[in-house]
Parts: structure tokens; sequence; C-alpha cells
């Protein structure tokens, strides 16, 4: 006879979760004060959430506000009590989830943006493909020498994605990546 598996000593696993989850991009605008950030993540892994990317800085420098830009993927009844206890930090002004915001225009995805510096070390073939592959995905060579390039390119992630997977046979050293920037699509702002 197999003995029943048991879930991991754990809160997170107590309650199975019967809803998909999604992939949401939030956006939150916050004091620019020591510890603000922790409190914002702390609510993530409070939860057992991952946060895929992570963006932050001073938008507005006379009103002392930061934006951070939160990707993550959860049920969707999860986010929406994450996005609610964001709301009620003290030093949060604002929270919103660009994801549904897109979806209640019609569009897909929020405008999204990530920058990614690779660098490749090779000769000969594999530096000409190098290249050449720079060119396509419109990466800009912002070093380089007769053994290495460094290439820089922005643009969604899952383009970063397949540039750093094609550099990867052909000499991938180093990759260094921001995290997603993103704006709700039209006139309105936060």
């Amino acid at each position: 006879m197999s003995k029943p598996v048991l879930p991991p000593a754990s809160a997170y696993f107590i309650t199975p979760e019967h809803e998909t989850p999604v992939a949401r991009t939030l956006a939150v605008l916050c004091d620019n004060e020591p510890g603000v950030l922790a409190r914002v993540i702390g609510m993530f892994s409070g939860r057992g959430y991952n946060i895929e990317s992570l963006t932050v800085s001073e938008t507005e420098h006379e009103k002392h506000l930061s934006r951070i830009t939160i990707v993550t993927r959860g049920a969707p009844h999860v986010i929406e009590q994450l996005m609610s206890q964001l709301d009620r930090i003290v030093p949060v002004h604002s929270v919103v989830d660009l994801t549904a915001t897109a979806g209640a225009t019609g569009e897909a995805r929020p405008i999204e943006r990530e920058l990614a510096i690779v660098k490749v070390a090779g000769t000969g073939e594999k530096r000409v493909e190098a290249l050449r592959l720079a060119d396509v995905f419109r990466a800009k060579v912002v070093d380089s020498s007769i053994e290495h390039f460094v290439f820089e390119i922005t643009g969604r992630s899952s383009k970063l994605d397949k540039f750093v997977g094609l550099m990867a046979p052909l000499g991938l050293v180093e990759v260094c990546r921001t995290g997603v920037a993103a704006l709700a699509r039209g006139k309105e702002g936060m």
C-alpha cells in the first residue's frame, strides 16, 4: 500500500487553487521614501507569490513620487486581494492593473518594454552570425573587440528571451536585464 502524499508544511498550500494563474502587470504610484518598496514586496512574499519582474524609479522629483512596476502570475482573485491590500499601505497613492486596463479597452497587453545588455564572445562564423542576428533584432553594438560584442536591445520580454536564446550557442557570456517598464494605452494616466 502506498502512503498518501502530503502537501508541504506551509500555509501557502492549505487550499488548492482552482483558478488558472494569469500574468499581470501592476503599476504602483507611491511616495519615494525608505521602506515603501520592502512593504510592497512583502505583500507578495507573504502570500507566496513570485515577482517575475520589478522596476522602481522616481517619476516626479518635486512631489517625491516613485512608480513601481511589477509583473507577477497568480489566481485572479488573489491578485485582486493583493491590489486591495497594496492600496491600503499609507504611502501608496494608487494601484493599477495595467493588464486588466488594456483588456477593458480591447487591447491584449499594455505597452511594455525592457532593456537588456548582452555580452557575446566568439570569432569567425559565430561572430558574423551574432552580428547578423543583432541586426535582425535591432540590437545596437555598444562595445566590441576582435573577441567579443556587447549588445543593447530593447523590446517586449519575449523578444529579449528569443534574442538571448539565439545568442547562447554563439558564445553568450553574460546578460543583464532591467525588468519591465509599462504604461497603459490611451490618453489617461494613473
